[in-house]
């Protein structure tokens, strides 16, 4: 079983970062985490439910680029700057996940760059 890179290169700030954006390998995709970077390189500065909605879009543009669809996801993992952003993130995260939601972990952490959040998914979708 072979890897498949998908989604090109991740620039940021200039810079080629040494990552994929996602892959597949098999049956599943694995998305690296995502943040609120939007298609023009900027990052999304505003509120939570702002920078939830860029990230998840990012995540169902990947997830279509790979073939699957937010419903294929089965995992994701959050990480959140600050406790209080959770209710907020939580709204807008429901909006994608209607129904049958994926299994979930969410921390509290200090970020790499100043954003509010970060998304990681896993999906199944065989080919």
């Amino acid at each position: 079983m072979g890897k498949q890179i998908i989604g090109g290169e991740l620039v940021f700030g200039g810079n080629r970062m040494p990552l994929s954006k996602a892959v597949r390998t098999g049956d599943f995709v694995f998305l690296s985490g995502q943040v609120p970077l939007r298609s023009d390189g900027s990052v999304e500065t505003g509120s939570i439910e702002d920078q939830t909605r860029v990230v998840m879009e990012n995540i169902k543009e990947l997830l279509g680029e790979a073939g699957c669809a937010l419903s294929d996801v089965f995992k994701a993992n959050v990480w959140l700057s600050d406790r209080a952003d959770f209710a907020g993130f939580n709204r807008v995260y429901a909006e994608y996940f209607p129904e049958e939601p994926p299994v979930r972990s969410a921390v509290e952490s200090r970020l790499m760059i100043d954003i509010r959040v970060e998304v990681e998914v896993t999906a199944y979708k065989p080919l």
